[in-house]
């Protein structure tokens, strides 16, 4: 039977610097567009990944542009996930057709909601003296989700947003979106957009191709959760939101 694991990226497979800890014989992973080193993978998380690459096939499921997804260099070698299930790249890195026409019909759709949620976002933070502004993430011609952060790095001012400005917001005008907020991101989305949508879609054409296949799911953040729901096995990284969740001591 084949095995195939959809996997997260950003703080599954690496992290920041800051988020490394004492953790030493780190390797870059991940890079600016200067070609300067972002993210960085420990000892333990690369022995994770060499076993999963012996093993299994391995399809990255990850918010990431496909710029930045091509400044990661992991070694992949099969579908690819990218834009939080707005794209679905096939094996010769290329987009699945079907997918994108779908997805870009859904996200024109949604263009009005995440203009206004901007606007609410960046009067607010004009009026509170906030640093950062919203914006809009596209890729492949398609708008796909509002994100923000602080230039400063604190969550609890992103918190305040979350509270103030896009819970109301989505109670009133944005009942088709939904917020991720994880560390130093607060993401708006259209209920359409879900890696878990893209993921049940490759599971689907996978089965056709090899008939019943085993499949984990890994991430760390609750956005991550329903991807993995419909995986066969779960894995959540310690020490990560997804955990904070799901693995609390008894």
């Amino acid at each position: 039977m084949k095995k195939f694991l959809f996997v997260d990226l950003d703080d599954t497979l690496f992290q920041t610097l800051e988020k490394c800890g004492n953790a030493t014989d780190l390797q870059a992973h991940a890079f600016l567009k200067d070609g300067s080193p972002i993210s960085y993978s420990t000892a333990k998380q690369r022995a994770l990944f060499a076993l999963f690459d012996e093993t299994m096939t391995l399809i990255p499921s990850t918010a990431r542009d496909l710029n930045s997804f091509q400044r990661v260099n992991l070694d992949f070698n099969s579908y690819a996930v990218i834009n939080y299930g707005g794209v679905i790249l096939n094996q010769d890195g290329t987009a699945d057709p079907t997918w994108l026409s779908k997805k870009q019909a859904e996200m024109h759709a949604a263009v009005g909601g995440l203009e206004d949620i901007i606007r609410h976002i960046d009067d607010y933070a004009g009026k509170t003296g906030f640093g950062g502004r919203a914006r809009v993430i596209e890729d492949f011609a398609t708008p796909f989700y509002v994100v923000l952060k602080d230039p400063q790095k604190n969550p609890e001012k992103l918190a305040e947003f979350e509270t103030e400005v896009v819970q109301p917001w989505l109670a009133s005008a944005g009942s088709e979106f939904y917020i991720h907020r994880n560390g130093n991101n607060l993401a708006v989305l259209p209920k359409s957009l879900s890696k878990s949508h893209a993921v049940q879609y490759l599971q689907s054409a996978l089965k056709e191709e090899h008939g019943d296949i085993l499949s984990f799911g890994m991430g760390d953040s609750k956005s991550d959760a329903a991807f993995m729901a419909i995986c066969d096995y779960a894995i959540i990284p310690r020490r990560t939101q997804l955990a904070g969740i799901a693995l609390e001591p008894l």
